[in-house]
């Protein structure tokens, strides 16, 4: 492996990014370089944060960007905005579909070696009645199709557009990714839920997978020759309430009692609608994911084991790491914190 290359990173202050950065140092991959706004949290990069090659800006920002992008070989695109709220439409859709449509464009007038664009298994689409989900799956209009997934199915025919003008390009499409990072932001907030005595599960069920096997794959893919195809990266199949309970028995709290059944779930989000109308704050429920939770969908992993040598971690032991680790944090004020990479 050449360990001249030089690597850039979108989102790398985030979830994913931060431990696909991490692994990329450990791995001595080359010289990272990666995008952050001013005013980016560094809490999950702490101790390797320095040896990073920072480009302080906004992926809305094309001359920064050009100038970000000069000698660099090859690209993770993680940056994303990841909101169910209706208030965060208009940055979302920025962030997530302009933001990629110009480091798309971008790279494809720089020499880039090979991009990896990380899309969401939300951009595969999801209708009612159709619970087992492949690469190929179609796109379906659905009411529910969260803006969210409409911004990354957007943002994923972007990639394929670089991909149709020249530019090697392969797509992860991870289901929910897990583990530890910001307790309040993000999965992670899962953990203080229960904690807390979370008392309702929704009725549905999807895909969980590691945050870190998400990294680990996105290297591996990186490095070898696989390009103009895109990869469900899925751990294991769960219902949610199924999930919730694996956690609360790790932290040793109380399994949620109650089904959010379809009456509650429409009750909820109007209520928490009024909420977040009087108060100003996010609602904790909304129209988005009162219905998809209700949903379940089985994501098939097959494709991505066949084509790399790779094996998902079972979501339990995430779980199981996740939540020592949240315990810890609990005491510590709820610092963040990163799970060891293995």
């Amino acid at each position: 492996m050449s360990h001249s290359k030089t690597i850039f990173v979108t989102g790398g202050t985030g979830f994913l990014g931060s431990y696909l950065i991490r692994y990329l140092l450990k791995n001595r991959s080359g010289t990272v370089r990666a995008l952050k706004r001013p005013t980016s949290s560094m809490a999950l990069l702490q101790n390797v944060e320095e040896q990073i090659d920072w480009v302080e800006g906004d992926i809305l920002d094309i001359p920064l960007l050009e100038d970000a992008l000069e000698g660099v070989d090859e690209i993770y695109h993680c940056a994303a905005v990841v909101s169910f709220d209706p208030r965060h439409l208009k940055m979302m859709m920025e962030i997530n579909v302009t933001g990629t449509a110009n480091i798309i464009n971008i790279a494809l007038t720089k020499d880039i070696k090979k991009f990896i664009h990380v899309s969401s298994i939300a951009a595969i689409g999801r209708a009612e009645g159709k619970a087992q989900v492949f690469e190929n799956t179609k796109w379906q209009d659905s009411k529910f199709n969260s803006n969210y997934a409409i911004s990354k199915y957007l943002a994923e025919k972007e990639a394929w557009r670089g991909e149709a003008e020249g530019l090697n390009i392969a797509i992860v499409n991870p289901s929910v990714i897990i583990g530890s990072g910001f307790w309040k932001n993000g999965t992670a907030r899962f953990w203080p839920q229960v904690f807390n005595g979370l008392k309702f599960y929704p009725k549905g069920g999807s895909g969980f997978v590691d945050v870190r096997d998400v990294a680990k794959y996105m290297i591996q893919l990186m490095e070898s020759d696989i390009t103009s195809q895109r990869f469900l990266l899925n751990g294991d199949n769960l219902t949610f309430r199924n999930f919730f309970n694996l956690i609360a028995q790790q932290l040793g709290k109380s399994e949620p009692k109650f089904k959010v059944n379809t009456f509650i779930a429409e009750t909820a989000w109007r209520l928490e609608k009024i909420r977040a109308m009087i108060t100003g704050k996010s609602p904790l429920i909304t129209k988005e994911t009162a219905r998809n939770s209700s949903q379940t969908y089985i994501y098939n992993n097959q494709k991505a084991l066949a084509a790399i040598d790779f094996n998902f971690t079972p979501i339990i032991h995430t779980i199981e790491e996740t939540s020592r680790q949240y315990l810890e944090a609990e005491n510590n004020g709820e610092a963040p914190m990163s799970l060891p990479l293995v």
